[in-house]
């Protein structure tokens, strides 16, 4: 084995052992249920949006969505392990009917790049139909469905979904940089080297790490620059229902996509100044403030003390909470997140632990799980 690979490996946490030694059986038993009950739960929420969509509006968006940030940002590995999506994505991997094509570097910057652009383009869609349409909502998240099955059946592992054209990946990289703690990975039976970096097992993964095609650093700028405006922006919108908003595209695009530009813009500018060795702290910091300012709208707005009446709501609790509920729940969270992300005195992670290289891989041998 190479030294490169071991000291891969030793940065990981694992060296090339058998699965039964880096996944106990109990463990794979354990994570295998989740991904089960995780996927029932996310089928049930496809059926309620499209049965009934006041429940799975507010399953999907008000429940699911406003969780999924806070457990990227801690354990962004958790999630990659029962994302019912990649769970149906790689089925075909799992079942062994996939083609098993290898991505290139160049197509998994292009896909890296229409994953951040589709981003850009569904979310403005929420005030626009998604937020009060269950059905459009469904069929979004049905034709996101048969992407991933498409890709799982043609390429290798995670490279052509779950780590290149899904949208939500781009903000799983530019959260996860510092997660709290490290998962065994349960998709990957062997690592197949389908993509490098590979954003599973590379410790301290973000945004601008090394890349090795143009779209797919011109996709994690977008996003460490940019996503922090896009959300204020977002926030700015109120939902429409029914065709009016339709006739308020202008508004719903262009408040985030103006704050997407500001806060590029300031990046841009800084990383100029700024030595390339911090650009990973210049990375977390912009990223810190994208999630602080989705928590500092969002968890008010999903008791009642939004800044449109109604909207993101899950429960009316303004009768009941404290008139400077909003207020500190702002307070709480924008402290939390720059500690978890910036100021904690963290050892480098990666998201989940990589599995031993398969035969080949590196031109180096693994033992076969």
């Amino acid at each position: 084995m190479s030294s490169m690979l071991r000291e891969e490996q030793s940065q990981a946490g694992l060296a090339a052992v058998p699965r039964e030694e880096w996944l106990p059986g109990r463990t794979l038993v354990f994570w295998r249920m989740m991904q089960v009950i995780v996927w029932f739960v996310g089928a049930g929420i496809l059926g309620a949006l499209i049965f009934m969509p006041s429940i799975g509006i507010h399953a999907f968006w008000n429940i699911l969505i406003p969780v999924a940030p806070a457990l990227v940002v801690m354990a962004p590995g958790v999630w990659r392990n029962i994302c019912p999506l990649a769970s149906t994505g790689l089925f075909a991997r799992h079942m062994n009917f996939s083609a098993r094509n290898k991505l290139s570097d160049l197509w998994r910057g292009r896909l890296n790049l229409i994953g951040v652009l589709a981003l850009l383009l569904i979310v403005p869609l929420r005030h626009v139909v998604l937020d009060t349409s269950g059905p459009a909502t469904a069929v979004t998240i049905g034709c996101l469905v048969a992407v991933a099955v498409l890709l799982g059946l043609s390429f290798e592992w995670k490279s052509g979904w779950c780590s290149g054209l899904c949208p939500v990946h781009p903000v799983e990289v530019l959260y996860g940089s510092s997660p709290l703690l490290t998962v065994p990975n349960v998709h990957c039976r062997l690592c197949e080297e389908c993509g490098t970096p590979c954003p599973d097992s590379t410790p301290s993964m973000h945004s601008l790490i090394k890349t090795h095609s143009r779209a797919q650093r011109l996709a994690g700028t977008l996003m460490a620059g940019g996503f922090a405006g896009f959300i204020w922006g977002w926030f700015q919108v109120p939902d429409f229902s029914g065709d009016e908003g339709w006739r308020h595209l202008d508004l719903a695009y262009g408040l985030p996509l103006g704050g997407l530009a500001v806060t590029l813009a300031l990046f841009l500018l800084l990383r100029f100044f700024i030595p390339t060795r911090h650009e990973k702290t210049l990375v977390r910091a912009f990223a810190t403030a994208a999630v602080a300012c989705y928590y500092w709208y969002r968890l008010p707005a999903l008791f009642g003390f939004g800044p449109f009446p109604g909207d993101g709501m899950l429960v009316d609790l303004t009768g009941s909470l404290p008139s400077w509920f909003p207020a500190a729940s702002r307070i709480a969270s924008t402290a939390l997140f720059p500690w978890l992300m910036l100021f904690r005195n963290a050892r480098e992670r990666s998201w989940t632990i990589r599995p031993p290289f398969a035969r080949g891989a590196l031109g180096c041998s693994a033992p076969s799980a």
